[in-house]
Order: structure tokens, then C-alpha cells, then sequence
């Protein structure tokens, strides 16, 4: 890697659908993308970013891994520049009944909501305290509110994770450093969901399935926010979603 001139955004949780979203939303305006996930084919991505005019990086990485999280963050600002903004994308929505949830699955939903945010926050802060200045967003979902029937180690996950960006905005944000929430209420356009949960996926019609390039918006706007007015939480649904 060689250092870049270019404002660095980092997307951890770089998937085939919202993650990829939001680093081509950063990639058209110019940001030099440095994308992770744990495992999977990076590569589709770094040439879709490039077509876009972009330059982009990107690294299998395990969110959950302490020593991963800090040497990948090491590496970015040493190599390439300071983080600008980054996303913590990290999924882990599996549904089980309670009395089929194990502690094995509990434990590594928490791992993949909330333990990785924790890691992943807790390193971009040090980096952006040194910059005074940056934006921090994590992907919420419905379960970051309330909690539903078969999903109670979701709910559990992603409630930490709020409470998690919560507590950060209030430290960090007089200190120069946005840090914003963002809930999804509603499925998200995606095979793997839709083969998760078809009878609800179906259910829900073309007007009731949220596109990620239109998620992806949120994210862009929120990092433009002025700091007079920045949000702390926004939440989005199709207009076809009941509240």
C-alpha cells in the first residue's frame, strides 16, 4: 500500500449488497475505499469501485479478532492516510426459538454485533481523537428497539450496539467526531434473505423491500451532516412498511 491523497473511508463488513452500497456511494465522490469482510471475494468490489474512478483496498479481516481490528487500523492510517469515515456493517441475524438457542450461538451473535462494534469503535476513536475530526456510523436494524419472537440473541446483539454508539456520540461528538446510528426497519434487497426468510421476504412485495444503493444515501448525508446539526439516529423503512 502506498499513502493515498485521497479522504480514506472504511467499511468493515464490505457484503454483496448494503456493505458494497456504501463504498460505491464514498467511491463517486472521490474517497479512497478500504473494504473488509471475513471472508468471500473482494474482488468484484475493488473493480466496481475502480470503474467509478476510484482507488480502493481491501483485506479479509475478522472483526471479532482484537489483534486483527487493531492492526487493521494500524495499517490503514500508516500506510495510507487518516480514516474519514468509517462503517461497521458486521451482520449476525440468525433466528432461533429460545429454547433452541445455545450459548455456542448466542455468544458469537453478541461477538458479531456487539463485541466487534465495541473493537471497531474503540480503535477509530483513538485515530480520529488524534485527527479531531471524523465520522464513525453503525448499521442498526429493528432489533436494535425491540425484540421479536425467535430473534432474542439479535436483539440482544444489536441493543448493545446502540447503546454502544450511544455512549460514543455523547463522548466523542464535543470532541469533534460524528457518530450516528442508523436503525433499518425493513428487509433489505438480497438473495440470502430472501432464501432465509422467503414466506416473509414474498410477503412483502417490490414496494416493501429496501434497495441498498438507497440506503447507501443515508450514510453519505449523515458524513455531510454540519456539525450544528448533526443526528445521532436515523431509521429507515419502505413507505410500504407498517410502523
Amino acid at each position: 500500500m502506498t499513502t493515498t491523497d485521497r479522504p480514506i473511508a472504511l467499511i468493515v463488513g464490505a457484503g454483496d449488497h448494503l456493505g458494497s452500497a456504501i463504498a460505491r456511494r464514498f467511491a463517486r465522490e472521490g474517497f479512497h475505499l478500504v473494504v473488509t469482510r471475513r471472508r468471500g471475494d473482494l474482488n468484484p468490489l475493488l473493480a466496481e469501485l475502480e470503474a467509478l474512478g476510484s482507488s480502493a483496498t481491501a483485506f479479509h479481516s475478522d472483526a471479532r479478532d482484537e489483534q486483527q481490528v487493531i492492526a487493521l487500523v494500524e495499517q490503514i492510517e500508516s500506510e495510507l492516510g487518516p480514516i474519514r469515515v468509517a462503517v461497521f456493517n458486521v451482520g449476525g441475524n440468525v433466528r432461533y426459538g429460545i429454547t433452541e438457542t445455545s450459548s455456542r450461538i448466542y455468544r458469537k451473535v453478541w461477538e458479531m454485533c456487539a463485541f466487534a462494534g465495541f473493537l471497531f469503535g474503540r480503535e477509530l476513536a483513538k485515530k480520529m481523537l488524534l485527527h479531531q475530526q471524523g465520522t464513525i456510523l453503525f448499521t442498526g436494524a429493528s432489533a436494535s428497539v425491540r425484540g421479536n419472537s425467535g430473534f432474542a440473541a439479535f436483539a440482544g446483539g444489536k441493543h448493545a450496539l446502540r447503546a454502544l454508539a450511544q455512549s460514543m456520540a455523547r463522548e466523542l461528538g464535543p470532541q469533534g467526531i460524528h457518530v450516528a446510528h442508523i436503525i433499518i426497519d425493513g428487509l433489505i434487497k438480497n438473495p440470502a434473505t430472501a432464501q432465509y426468510l422467503p414466506d416473509l421476504y414474498a410477503s412483502k412485495g417490490d414496494d416493501g423491500i429496501i434497495q441498498p444503493d438507497d440506503l447507501a444515501e443515508i450514510y453519505w448525508q449523515l458524513h455531510n451532516q454540519p456539525p450544528s446539526a448533526w443526528t445521532f439516529e436515523q431509521d429507515a423503512r419502505p413507505f410500504a412498511e407498517s410502523w
